[in-house]
């Protein structure tokens, strides 16, 4: 029986990746070793990793006054990172709180400095994206922090807040690579490797110049964007293996149409399971339809009972992971690039039959 894996993450990778990597992991290339025992000063490995940020550079269109950074910590890190690097000149920075994610941005950025919260959808279940005006910003912040796409409820911002000029920190882990974006419409971008990009333990910065060298100078080196930077990532021993992995993604994306093509295959993909919930008498998705995620879909039943049956049966005929986070119940459907139309399909095939007998 074929396996398709809803995970929001680790999430599933491209079986061509993974093929190459399987065909490369005891001997890559002509260094007679596995990626997973080089020294990461070799020059075996730095063109691995040089060509792993050429190739996102290509892909996202990255301007030329933009860092790649690869870090590790996860986004959870990065939480902390941005505003000990950037809440610097005023001491204070606003956040949009659209989930779980964002929350906890918030309450690592209160440890360094004020929060302002202008806008919210906690009074929903955080099921849409709050509207904001340029006036929402008036007071003087040093960014505006968001997180683009919210795994845990199924909602994704379709445009970018008037920041009054601010620069916008963007949260991207479970939304990167998956549509076009402008990156010059950013400060900073990070985001967790595990959903679109490769396996846990890398994270990937994009931040502009001018950004750099604002941490206080008692900033832990390991804590400073400058220094990461400075050092192309590798001021301690980056997440070798991760960076390699990621480095097949994009290189996949690349040959396989780059952005454009993947983001046309990902809207497809997210009609065609939509189109079914919103068809449905038992399935019904929880977020406002203008906000709905491209990369996560929610969905319950309404019945609780009902719904851990669903996820039962349908891990019996291949469709696992599909349960939603502890905090919210109900189905969660992540269908990150890797995830092939035919597993959309199949999910929509249980889901009917499940209706049927419902």
């Amino acid at each position: 029986m074929k396996i398709f894996n809803f995970s929001a993450g680790p999430a599933c990778l491209p079986e061509a990746v993974l093929k190459q990597a399987q065909r490369e992991l005891v001997f890559y290339g002509e260094s007679g070793m596995s990626v997973m025992e080089m020294s990461h000063r070799s020059a075996d490995y730095e063109a691995i990793i040089e060509k792993a940020e050429m190739d996102l550079r290509q892909l996202m269109s990255i301007p030329d006054d933009y860092r790649v950074l690869f870090l590790q910590g996860g986004a959870s890190l990065q939480f902390s990172m941005v505003p000990i690097n950037l809440m610097t000149t005023h001491g204070r920075a606003y956040y949009i709180k659209t989930g779980a994610f964002a929350k906890k941005a918030i309450e690592e950025a209160k440890k360094v400095g004020e929060v302002l919260i202008p806008a919210s959808s906690e009074d929903k279940m955080f099921s849409y994206i709050p509207n904001m005006t340029k006036d929402m910003f008036s007071a003087s912040a040093d960014y505006v922090h968001i997180t683009q796409n919210n795994t845990i409820y199924g909602t994704r911002y379709s445009k970018l807040p008037d920041t009054n000029g601010l620069p916008i920190v963007s949260d991207m882990s479970s939304s990167i690579l998956s549509e076009k974006i402008s990156v010059r419409d950013y400060g900073l971008i990070y985001a967790g490797a595990q959903k679109n990009i490769g396996p846990a333990g890398l994270t990937v910065v994009i931040i502009r110049d001018d950004l750099l060298g604002k941490a206080p100078k008692n900033t832990s080196a390991m804590l400073d964007y400058k220094v990461q930077a400075e050092n192309g990532s590798m001021y301690n021993t980056p997440p070798t293996y991760a960076i390699y992995i990621a480095g097949l993604v994009f290189a996949h994306l690349i040959k396989n149409g780059g952005i454009e093509a993947i983001e046309a295959y990902n809207k497809k993909k997210a009609a065609l399971l939509y189109d079914y919930l919103d068809s449905s008498a038992l399935f019904k998705p929880t977020a406002e339809k203008k906000d709905r995620s491209l990369m996560n879909v929610t969905f319950v039943t309404g019945d609780a009972e009902l719904d851990k049956k669903f996820v039962a049966e349908a891990k019996a005929q291949g469709i696992v992971n599909i349960k939603g986070h502890r905090s919210v119940g109900g189905m969660r459907a992540s269908i990150y690039n890797a995830m092939p139309v035919e597993g959309i399909n199949t999910l929509i095939e249980v889901m009917k039959q499940f209706e049927k007998k419902a």
